[in-house]
């Protein structure tokens, strides 16, 4: 595969690595982003593989939330302008509210709104708003107390990221301070039952690979990884980081300290993972001259 400079600038922008480290990792592995990532974090030449956060869809995450239950729902548009338009808002929430009563995305879009299917109802706002849209995704979580957060709120229920949290007992301040803290830490799951096996066991063979190149021995290793799994698993499991509130407690023992056990939690930012092509707007000028 060709090792082309935008892929070479891509590694960089997400590693933090140098310029012939990045093309060394991906003439290395193929061109396979991931693989050089890996690649650069086993030299020490990667800072911590960092995700792609460019934000490349617009729009709105909705969140709504009726007795023991919350919906978070992610509609897309092209432009940021379209997601502050009042008319977007007031579709959007009110898909949200539709996403109560039913389990999944599929549902939600054949669900009725105002003598309308959901699917419906944004076709015909594409047609007269005039910019693409997108019903992307639904999460869900239910709990005897459900709280919900919205991050810089575009307007009541609705932003950039929404958060929403279960509990098992009746501490909604409690919770409150735990959906900011999802918001900010965006952690990968809820403990360390719930994260994916094939993450942990991803990461351990990358901590493996990293204290083999410092060259000490494989009994020291096994001492090293242990340790270094136990810091990946505090940082990346919600009830094992430390609690934004009070760092010196983790989130699980300031669950505890307030009476109460963390059961679920949803966290939808708006186009996370989703990737666009940058425009050269000097590229587009000069076309737009030259035609």
């Amino acid at each position: 595969m060709a090792i082309t400079a935008a892929l070479v600038k891509e590694l960089r922008d997400s590693t933090g690595a140098g310029m012939m480290d990045a093309k060394k990792a991906l003439t290395e592995t193929n061109g396979d982003m991931e693989a050089a990532v890996d690649w650069l974090r086993t030299k020490g030449l990667a800072k911590a593989a960092k995700k792609s956060g460019r934000t490349a869809a617009e729009g709105l995450v909705a969140l709504a939330v009726e007795g023991g239950k919350g919906v978070a729902v992610e509609v897309n548009s092209e432009t940021d302008f379209v997601a502050k338009n009042a008319e977007f808002q007031q579709m959007v929430k009110a898909i949200a509210d539709a996403a109560l009563n039913v389990s999944d995305i599929d549902a939600l879009a054949a669900a009725d709104l105002g003598g309308k299917t959901v699917a419906d109802t944004l076709t015909a706002k594409i047609a007269t708003i005039g910019e693409n849209m997108t019903l992307r995704r639904m999460a869900s979580v239910e709990g005897n107390t459900v709280v919900s957060y919205v991050h810089n709120a575009a307007a009541d229920g609705m932003g950039k990221i929404g958060v929403l949290v279960a509990l098992s007992g009746d501490n909604e301040a409690f919770g409150k301070q735990v959906a900011m803290h999802v918001a900010a830490a965006n952690p990968a799951s809820l403990s360390e039952a719930d994260l994916d096996p094939a993450v942990v066991e991803k990461e351990k063979s990358v901590q493996i690979e990293i204290a083999r190149e410092s060259g000490k021995p494989e009994g020291v290793i096994e001492k090293m990884i242990v340790g270094r799994m136990k810091k990946f698993l505090s940082e990346v499991t919600l009830l094992g980081q430390a609690f934004v509130v009070n760092p010196d407690l983790t989130v699980g023992d300031a669950a505890k300290e307030a009476g109460v056990e963390i059961t679920g939690f949803v966290r939808l930012e708006v186009g996370e993972g989703i990737e666009k092509e940058e425009e050269d707007f000097a590229a587009e000028v000069a076309k737009a001259v030259q035609g």
